[in-house]
């Protein structure tokens, strides 16, 4: 595989645009430690290689457990996930996969039963957010390995 387009480069203001939409969601209503799992489900179902790897990473540095990080791929099998964070696993499903399904009315009641409706906007925010940004790096070829977590507290 080889890179093609550096986006930084050829739009910075999109790709200002995209970072200015995660500090948004870096100061929302939705915690760091499921945003993360967010990122990471819908990367593994987009299969960007690059995602899973910085998001596995940002996971392990910010404490989440081996165990859990596994078994997200088969998260609805798994024991291990709060009810909060499988409605939110079960949203980012369904976004990401968005032509399959539409996205369900009792898969909206579900949701909304863990979360109100501020924190429903940013987890849609969240799961599109990371969705644009696994469609950038598998069309322009990101290559994986190289990311590193900044220090957590």
């Amino acid at each position: 595989m080889f890179a093609r387009i550096d986006f930084a480069t050829v739009a910075p203001g999109a790709v200002r645009a995209m970072y200015g939409l995660e500090k948004y969601l870096g100061e929302s209503s939705i915690e760091a430690p499921l945003r993360v799992l967010v990122k990471l489900r819908a990367s593994q179902i987009n299969g960007c290689a690059y995602c899973v790897d910085m998001h596995t990473k940002d996971a392990r540095a910010a404490g989440e457990t081996e165990q859990r990080l596994y078994g997200l791929v088969a998260w609805r099998e798994a024991p291990y996930y709060s009810e909060r964070e499988r409605a939110a696993l079960e949203w980012t499903d369904a976004l990401t996969l968005v032509a399959d399904n539409h996205v369900p009315d009792e898969l909206y009641k579900r949701t909304r039963q863990q979360f109100n409706e501020q924190e429903l906007a940013d987890l849609t925010l969240a799961v599109a957010q990371i969705n644009a940004w696994n469609r950038i790096a598998i069309s322009t070829r990101v290559e994986p390995g190289s990311y590193q977590p900044p220090a957590h507290k």
